[in-house]
């Protein structure tokens, strides 16, 4: 299916205005506004949220590799509304990282709208995303993420009451999946419902929340949903190549992609990734040294931080970050057997010093 990526060609036909099923009021609230990052034909690389993942060290790294957009991760908005620090950690950024949007998930609107208001009034963001898409059991049986897929009028009236609270000062956008289930696809039903509440971009992951992470993601329905609204839709799933992009850019109507789960093996897929929409030519491997180096530069920075505590408590939050990072490194399963007990930096410095040099070896004698 071929596109000319034409951000108006939904139903809406006026790029980041409010559809016409609003009412005067909650229109006017919100405006028309030409996000910036989608302005003059920019075609933006977000990175996905992923708890657990997309902290403020991580957000750096991949913005220094080229990521143009990004989402802090998921936040409680009862949270936010009990002041709990903890809960506040989770939307620090740096400047540098603009524009960067902070994302919340809740089943009550007004709360939701309050929160957004309090995270608004602390660290003014880029913009509020609205998470509809999370299957994990403990989000989605306090009524949050993916389970508003359900109930179409819990999910308006949560998208409604943050445009409503925010909408006049920050863009509100949403993140989704395509569906509870294989037998309940209705995307496209709840994109539309979301521009109508005022959503001024709209990221889905092309799978439904049944399958989780697995199988495959179905961007049929993605480029379903991106043709049937007049906001940018943004791709998500399966992107772990600047041939994915290039390729879904090509394809379907998206006005940009998000790219999750390949980044935390592969934070340069950002900046290969820009190099192939430029040139069609894919840039060469990163060698292991340089590998390293930044996997030795995000432990030192994360104990700096001090974010997770102190330097034993920092490398064990970060053992499976380490894992994933590893993956596909030669002796890789040796590797992650031996990061599950890492617990300073020293130690880490080490296995590199010895991944490289066992490299080095295995090079020389093939």
């Amino acid at each position: 299916m071929q596109s000319s990526n034409s951000q108006g060609e939904g139903r809406g036909g006026n790029l980041n205005c409010p559809a016409s099923g609003m009412d005067e009021c909650q229109a006017a609230s919100i405006g028309c506004r030409v996000l910036p990052w989608f302005a003059d034909g920019r075609f933006p690389l977000y990175l996905a949220p992923m708890a657990g993942v997309t902290d403020v060290i991580f957000r750096g790294i991949c913005k220094e590799l080229g990521a143009d957009v990004m989402v802090t991760e998921f936040v409680s908005a009862e949270g936010i509304m009990q002041a709990d620090s903890r809960t506040r950690k989770y939307t620090e950024f740096n400047e540098d990282q603009r524009p960067v949007g902070v994302q919340l998930f809740g089943g009550d609107g007004g709360r939701m709208g309050e929160a957004a208001r309090k995270i608004i009034d602390w660290k003014r963001p880029d913009f509020i995303d609205i998470n509809f898409g999370c299957p994990v059991n403990k989000v989605v049986a306090k009524n949050g993420g993916s389970s508003l897929l359900k109930d179409c009028p819990v999910l308006s009236a949560v998208a409604s009451g943050v445009a409503k609270a925010v909408g006049d000062q920050v863009p509100v956008t949403a993140k989704m999946r395509i569906g509870w289930d294989e037998k309940s696809v209705n995307a496209v039903e709840v994109a539309r419902i979301l521009e109508d509440c005022g959503m001024q971009a709209i990221a889905v992951h092309g799978r439904t929340r049944a399958q989780g992470y697995g199988g495959a993601a179905d961007w049929e329905v993605i480029d379903a949903v991106a043709r049937s609204v007049g906001v940018p839709v943004i791709g998500n799933g399966d992107i772990t190549c600047g041939a994915d992009v290039a390729r879904r850019k090509r394809e379907t109507a998206v006005s940009g992609v998000m790219i999750g789960r390949a980044a935390m093996q592969n934070p340069w897929v950002f900046r290969e990734a820009k190099h192939y929409l430029e040139t069609g030519v894919e840039l060469p491997g990163i060698d292991l040294e340089e590998r390293w180096e930044l996997v030795l530069r995000h432990c030192r920075l994360a104990v700096a931080s001090a974010r997770y505590g102190n330097e034993k408590q920092t490398l064990t939050a970060m053992r499976s970050r380490l894992m994933a990072y590893c993956k596909g490194f030669p002796g890789a399963k040796e590797l992650r057997q031996r990061l599950c007990h890492v617990g300073s930096v020293s130690e880490v410095e080490d296995l590199a010093a010895f991944s490289i040099a066992r490299a080095e070896v295995a090079d020389f004698e093939a």
